[in-house]
């Protein structure tokens, strides 16, 4: 049902009950949908929720509501029959007319299925934060694929989205690089005595090593321009040309996965503006610090920090000096409050589940209003690539694991794209090669995007022979439609709407990759049930009404996923039963 039919209905219920009730208070009525197909379409427990604040038998009850909906004007067309089963249930199957109003609201409606639950709300999701170490790798590539998805569903649901990437340009990683190019400059191996205790080995190091030599310049997408000096001795030169270096080469592989961030922020820029020190003078003078054994703590434990708690206090300043990881992190979220993000969402791997604690804590013990719950965190596991039954191993150290530019290169975008976001973030991911390349039906990439371009062929082959112009179809009597297989897919074309909306609320982006593969084989098994090309006109035309609308739907799910929606792929021209069954 859509969702103002669903509305509709719980508002004729809740009149049926409110002469019964009287001043009772009732528990909220809801829907759901039977485990068993032939149940009917919705059902509802209202009897049973309410009969005991009633006092009456749950039957009783039910025998009631549907009394009384028999005689509401205003579900007269939306119900074809009602049932009461068991102790109380009430079934209901939806009228064929109201299945096929989806259709004509989504061939109405341009941009059905967008929701209003963020409207008006400024909301950034941070999300890849790569250090600038190495090229992005396949954990890096699950991460882009959440969070840009995850813009795209919140953004469908009217918020103003940022979306911003957090350069962890500062700290030991960042020497490490420096002193490994540095090495390669003075002519040293990983394997040579001399070579950094944990420099990086990858062949890009040597590459860094080379340009720097040249005197080459290099620039990221949002800095300026930095040239090597050339100077094996110059460090810091060598620190500013390498992370350019590898900030340009990630902002390639992101333009290849046709991602763009609205803001680069710098790490480094924390410390240079002061906001690091502020934020450590703040929680001293709020007494959330102590000293000990040489070190500076943050009392975490003693900070209530929301749904989680630490489970010891944590060494903000070593003894030797330094601050540890978080207490940048804390300033840094302490900024995205200041510039006016009251909802932030950090997607970030499962390894930073100890982090989420340390940084609410810091934000809670500076003070400055922030809810004890901020920010939020969508978490997810790492990837296990394969390829013939066997794991493509990955190692960041020796710099031989497989790289974003890999993935894309092997399969293609949208196949890193719909595979990356096809499982809940925290579950173990095995991305199988061979699958995402496969034409078959076992690749959901390929089993989606084939029925929309199945329509378009369709559509374009019954158009042409008819001599039917698309204007007409699209305002043709949908009444036909009313075989079980076409009645099932307008079912499933009605929870585009709902479903995006639950996948924004539940930062799940997983929902709608799940969704789609579903309703391509409702549409493939609409197809193969009923022919479209039949001599009775006005069906022909219904069906090709019904099918525009999948195209559309289809279209618009695979655009969130940041995918594309072809209007041919190979099968459609070497399969004669594209062209035979319509």
């Amino acid at each position: 049902m859509l969702p103002h039919q669903s509305q509709a209905l719980l508002d004729a219920i809740t009149r049926t009950l409110a002469p019964l009730a009287g001043e009772v208070p009732l528990p909220a009525i809801t829907l759901e949908q039977p485990k068993d197909p032939s149940h009917g379409d919705v059902a509802c427990t209202a009897a049973l929720a309410c009969a005991k604040a009633l006092k009456k038998n749950p039957r009783e009850v039910a025998q009631a509501v549907v009394d009384g909906l028999k005689a509401d004007a205003a579900v007269a067309g939306l119900i074809a029959s009602m049932d009461i089963a068991g102790p109380g249930f009430i079934n209901f199957r939806i009228a064929p007319a109201a299945r096929q109003a989806v259709v004509r609201e989504v061939l109405d409606n341009a941009t059905f299925g967008s929701g209003r639950m963020h409207a008006g709300k400024h909301v950034m999701v941070e999300f890849v934060s790569a250090n600038p170490t190495g090229p992005l790798h396949v954990g890096h590539t699950r991460q882009a694929a959440i969070g840009d998805v995850l813009c795209n569903l919140l953004a469908n649901q009217g918020a103003q989205v940022t979306r911003e990437f957090y350069y962890n340009d500062a700290g030991n990683q960042i020497a490490n690089l420096a002193l490994s190019v540095q090495a390669r400059l003075k002519g040293l191996t990983p394997e040579s005595p001399g070579w950094p205790a944990d420099g990086y080995a990858g062949g890009y190091i040597i590459d860094i090593a080379n340009d720097f030599s040249a005197k080459k310049t290099v620039s990221a997408s949002d800095g300026e321009a930095v040239t090597a000096s050339g100077d094996i001795e110059d460090l810091e030169g060598i620190r500013r040309f390498a992370v350019t270096y590898l900030r340009r080469e990630q902002d390639g592989d992101l333009q290849a996965f046709g991602l763009k961030f609205d803001v680069f922020y710098l790490e480094s820029s924390l410390y240079n503006d002061g906001r690091v020190e502020e934020t450590v003078a703040r929680l001293k003078a709020g007494g959330m610090t102590y000293e000990q054994d040489g070190a500076l703590f943050l009392r975490t434990t003693g900070i209530d920090a929301g749904e989680r708690q630490d489970d010891k206090d944590r060494v903000m300043k070593k003894r030797e000096g330094g601050y540890t990881y978080f207490v940048p992190d804390v300033a840094y979220h302490w900024r995205k409050w200041e510039r006016g993000f009251a909802k932030v969402i950090n997607v970030q791997g499962t390894d930073h589940f100890g982090t989420i604690p340390r940084v609410r804590a810091g934000l809670q013990g500076l003070d400055v209003g922030i809810p004890k719950n901020y920010p939020d965190y969508v978490l997810h596991s790492m990837v296990k690539v394969m390829r013939g039954g066997e794991e493509v191993k990955v190692s960041k150290r020796k710099g031989g694991y497989v790289t974003m530019s890999d993935l894309i290169e092997w399969v293609g975008r949208d196949a890193v794209r719909y595979f990356m976001v096809s499982r809940k973030a925290d579950s173990e991911f095995v991305f199988d090669l061979d699958l995402a390349l496969a034409k078959s039906d076992e690749n959901p990439v390929y089993y989606i995007q084939y029925a929309h371009a199945r329509i378009c062929s369709v559509a374009a082959k019954v158009l042409a022979e008819k001599g039917i112009g698309e204007a007409d179809v699209l305002h043709t009597d949908l009444s036909p439609l009313t075989a079980p297989k076409e009645l099932q897919l307008m079912a499933k074309l009605a929870e585009f709407g709902p479903m995006l909306e639950s996948a924004a609320a539940n930062h799940a982006p997983h929902t709608l990759a799940h969704w789609l593969k579903d309703c391509a084989a409702a549409f493939h098994g609409a197809y193969n049930a009923e022919r479209v090309l039949v001599d009775d006109e006005p069906t022909m035309r219904a069906r090709l009404a019904l099918y525009a609308a999948t195209r559309r739907v289809l279209a618009r799910g695979l655009g969130i996923l940041g995918m594309s929606a072809p209007d041919r792929m190979d099968r459609e021209e070497t399969e004669p039963a594209a062209a035979a069954a319509v």
